[in-house]
């Protein structure tokens, strides 16, 4: 142990990191390409992503003493990718900018804390669950592709549950790696970029459509897909996590790193449950360390720009979907168990959980958020439906 560090801080801060990438790094890179950068703000982009997500979550975990993960908004990329076509990028730029000062805006007038509070726990926990289902599933949809390595990397998770339970998610990482150094199925034919990025300034346009168009659904999707989710998730850990400034911490971030590429900061959702978790460390108090090593881990990739990047992606698709999957499902199962235990909440988490596993999306807002819309309505209209036949008969006798 390292300055207080251990393994499983090591282990889960390099997860959490390698599925952030892996699993939306190509968003981003399609909407690099639809905007027509070049490949110094290409490179640009990446570097002002690393490094926002890498400070912001130390800033945030270090002053709270909580697993507080920021990320890029990969909804908002997959907006960008629809939106920017024709946008000048100073016009992009302007729209970034804009959507920084909604959020720093957002966070520093307390509101979206206030609305925060009025999400029910066993709805929180469903959508979660919804949330981190894909990844469960992923697993066994990984043995399609290959079926030798998630067996192998299985059959370690189950022997270090039973035997070594602390360690079975890095014994699985360890034991994945050695199976595709082994057999090869790492991409070794892929090229390495080892340029160094370096931070490209574009000086912001302010164009009225663009920001209507661009800056305000980003800022919407933002907040709605992904804030959202990530405030349940710490709190589904156990967390009182302090929303108004962790919202103004990442609005300020995207606000200073907009003009380089920093297109939205956000809360974490998926990779904040994999630092937030017990496999993290059995002491929640210290879970935070773990961001910590995600956070310079984070600045680490964004300043070796494309090298790192062209790294992760060598790995097979199977050993990064299998490590996740497994690494999230005991955080499954507690926010499974937690949303269906009040009899009274059940139906409402189960259209919560049944809406978010759906994937639906409407007026580019994805499911989690109307998860919670259908969810807190099913629970309004079904309580209120048994207060009244639970009522004693006031009638006089």
């Amino acid at each position: 142990m390292i300055f207080g560090l251990k393994l499983s801080h090591l282990v889960a801060g390099f997860i959490a990191v390698l599925l952030g990438y892996t699993s939306s790094v190509a968003i981003i890179f399609q909407a690099i390409d639809v905007l027509g950068a070049s490949q110094a703000q290409a490179n640009s982009w990446m570097l002002a992503l690393g490094l926002g997500m890498g400070i912001s979550g130390l800033i945030l975990s270090l002053r709270y003493r909580m697993p507080i993960l920021t990320a890029w908004s990969t909804p908002g990329a997959a907006l960008l990718v629809i939106s920017l076509d024709g946008v000048p990028v100073n016009e992009a730029i302007g729209a970034f900018v804009f959507c920084g000062l909604l959020l720093t805006l957002t966070g520093l007038t307390g509101w979206f804390e206030k609305l925060s509070h009025l999400i029910p726990d066993a709805i929180g926990n469903a959508m979660l669950a919804g949330i981190l289902f894909q990844f469960g599933l992923g697993i066994f949809a990984s043995t399609e592709d290959n079926l030798p390595l998630v067996a192998v990397m299985g059959a370690v998770y189950l022997a270090g549950r039973r035997l070594f339970p602390r360690f079975a998610i890095p014994a699985v990482l360890l034991a994945g790696c050695v199976f595709c150094a082994v057999t090869g199925a790492f991409d070794s034919g892929a090229a390495v970029d080892l340029s160094l990025a370096r931070p490209v300034f574009v000086m912001p346009a302010l164009s009225l459509p663009v920001l209507i168009g661009v800056g305000l659904p980003l800022f919407i999707v933002t907040m709605a897909s992904q804030n959202t989710p990530g405030i349940v998730t710490l709190r589904a850990a156990g967390y009182a996590p302090p929303v108004s400034a962790c919202v103004t911490v990442t609005g300020v971030t995207t606000l200073l790193l907009a003009p380089f590429g920093g297109y939205a900061f956000n809360l974490a959702a998926i990779t904040a449950a994999i630092c937030a978790g017990p496999e993290a460390d059995d002491d929640p108090d210290t879970r935070y360390r773990a961001v910590v090593v995600a956070g310079l881990l984070y600045c680490f990739v964004g300043l070796m720009g494309a090298a790192v990047i062209s790294l992760f992606l060598i790995a097979p698709k199977a050993l990064v979907v299998t490590v996740a999957g497994l690494a999230l499902l005991n955080t499954i199962g507690t926010s499974l168990h937690a949303a269906l235990a009040a009899p009274e909440r059940r139906e409402a988490a189960l259209v919560t959980f049944m809406t978010t596993v759906s994937g639906i999306g409407f007026l580019g807002i994805g499911a989690p958020f109307w998860a919670l819309l259908l969810g807190i309505g099913t629970g309004a209209v079904l309580t209120g439906r048994r207060s009244r036949t639970l009522a004693p008969d006031r009638r006089p006798a």
